[in-house]
């Protein structure tokens, strides 16, 4: 299979795992089943056929609203689709046909899942966290990652580093400082990356959360959707985890 060809398949199966992705993100932080009940309006109530369901093509179809009531439907169906599908091209573009571009391409599924579930609800889904964690130990079998062992390592450290800070936050500040869903979430980040990838995912997305939503959050009182910024930390730790790790190790040999 050229790499062209390889690429398309990819973008093609993305599209498709998005369209799932946007079941997975509105149902499970209810605690809702993603098989039953069939797609329908939220407006009307009314069943979504079929060819409505394609991926990308049924909400060009119906112009973005219900067939029936004309409702207007929800942008992120097509932007989460179009997004997965660049994540899953880009991931056999970069590796091709190899196991790392199945492991690349469900970890940062599973990340842009975890923000979007994050940002419009407050709650990480554990099918996201514990059940990715899962698939981070089973994925490190396959050649080109992390090992096993250094996947376990990882999510111990990643879950035993977060539950750390929650606990100390909660001596503090008398009250939770951080959700459980965001120490599960770095017990699946340490599955993923390993050791490196947690303390990477942790500098950055403390980093970025810091700057872009601290002086929100300041002048609001609005709760930090942590779990977004750990997923950009983790993000940047799986794509140039290497290069922020040397560049800092160089920062810190310099000062001696």
């Amino acid at each position: 299979m050229s790499g062209t060809v390889a690429t398309g398949f990819a973008a093609l199966v993305g599209v498709c795992v998005g369209s799932f992705l946007n079941v997975c993100v509105f149902r499970w932080p209810g605690g809702d089943s993603v098989r039953e009940p069939a797609s329908r309006c939220l407006g009307c109530g009314t069943p979504v056929r079929w060819f409505e369901n394609i991926p990308l093509v049924g909400y060009l179809l119906l112009r973005g609203r219900c067939a029936r009531c004309g409702v207007r439907l929800s942008v992120q169906y097509p932007l989460v689709e179009a997004a997965t599908g660049l994540i899953w091209a880009g991931m056999v573009h970069r590796w091709g046909m190899h196991p790392e571009a199945l492991r690349g391409g469900l970890f940062l599924t599973i990340l842009l899942g975890i923000s979007l579930a994050d940002v419009r609800t407050y709650i990480i889904p554990d099918q996201f966290t514990v059940g990715g964690a899962g698939a981070g130990l089973v994925l490190a079998i396959l050649p080109g990652g992390v090992s096993l062992a250094e996947a376990a390592t990882g999510a111990l450290l990643g879950f035993g580093l977060l539950w750390g800070v929650a606990a100390l936050g909660k001596i503090l500040f008398r009250r939770d400082a951080m959700g459980g869903g965001d120490v599960k979430m770095m017990a699946m980040v340490g599955a993923f990356l390993g050791s490196g990838g947690v303390l990477v995912t942790l500098f950055s997305g403390a980093l970025a959360g810091s700057v872009i939503f601290g002086p929100v959050a300041y002048r609001t009182g609005k709760l930090v959707p942590f779990g977004l910024f750990l997923a950009l930390g983790a993000g940047v730790a799986y794509s140039w985890g290497e290069e922020v790790i040397r560049w800092y190790m160089g920062v810190v040999m310099s000062l001696y």
